[in-house]
């Protein structure tokens, strides 16, 4: 990152209220070590070659940094930037020291137009208010022929409860209630998640693909999918967010599927069955 300081503009301002002090760190760790082996498969297709230059936009917790690096080792060059200060400092236990880590938002002016061959954004451009004003000034980060990936968890519905799909439905639309109430967003606020292809073609980017893979774990699941599944999604996205969304029944039900110390613990069950998709939409400049 070359010395090109100015203020970061405003409009990268998040509709999810996200700022510099706000730390998911956990979360983003468990997905991540959930999700790594997907993931890694989607970086290695992407054919990067040694000395390639790489900006991680919103890295989060850093895990992708060294996938990203192993690609293009030992000539290559990677940079993460994340706007939380305590994502930027788990990043920089996780990066080696080739790997570059800096405190900035998607806008910040201190990169070198021009000056790498693909930027990596994973669950990131969504929380844009303005995402195509995102992907246009990544856009300009490149080179001639590189490449823009939006990475977007979720984009179909996840399955979690395989025996219950009602159960489901609710509990999901509990979950888009909650969050639109705490955020005060509209439904079409949250349509970034679902429409990076869109966005990617409203920036006027060229060669637009997109893979849609899905991540299926059962049970007896491994060590880093229980972990994400009981403590990010259902301690810290349901649990007791979801309260006044849910009928008692539906919420009693929850509670007790979502409870290591219950009998019906959902991740216990022999018949536990999940899926989430993860979506790639790449294109060039």
């Amino acid at each position: 990152m070359q010395a090109r300081r100015s203020a970061p503009c405003t409009a990268s301002a998040s509709l999810l209220g996200d700022h510099k002090d706000r730390d998911y760190s956990a979360k983003l760790s468990r997905f991540n070590a959930f999700a790594e082996p997907e993931i890694r498969l989607l970086i290695r297709n992407l054919e990067l070659k040694p000395g390639m230059h790489i900006l991680d936009a919103g890295c989060g917790t850093g895990e992708a940094l060294s996938w990203l690096s192993s690609e293009v080792a030992p000539s290559g060059r990677v940079v993460g930037i994340d706007l939380a200060a305590a994502h930027v400092a788990a990043a920089r236990t996780h990066a080696s020291p080739t790997i570059q880590v800096y405190q900035a938002d998607l806008f910040d002016a201190s990169m070198e137009p021009a000056s790498f061959d693909l930027v990596w954004c994973v669950n990131t451009i969504n929380h844009l208010a303005e995402p195509v004003d995102g992907v246009n000034h990544l856009a300009k980060l490149l080179r001639r022929g590189g490449r823009l990936a939006l990475g977007q968890s979720s984009l179909l519905p996840d399955m979690y409860f395989a025996w219950d799909a009602r159960l489901e439905r609710v509990t999901n639309e509990a979950v888009r209630s909650y969050y639109r109430d705490r955020y005060h967003l509209e439904e079409q606020d949250l349509a970034p998640v679902r429409a990076i292809v869109g966005i990617l073609q409203r920036a006027n980017l060229r060669n637009i693909t997109a893979r849609t893979i899905v991540i299926e774990r059962l049970a007896a699941m491994d060590a880093a999918t229980e972990s994400y599944l009981r403590d990010a999604i259902f301690r810290d996205t349901w649990g007791k967010h979801l309260r006044e969304y849910l009928s008692d029944e539906d919420y009693a039900e929850l509670s007790r599927l979502c409870d290591p110390q219950h009998p019906q613990f959902a991740l216990r069950r022999p018949d536990f069955h999940f899926l989430q998709s993860f979506t790639l939409a790449v294109a060039e400049v």
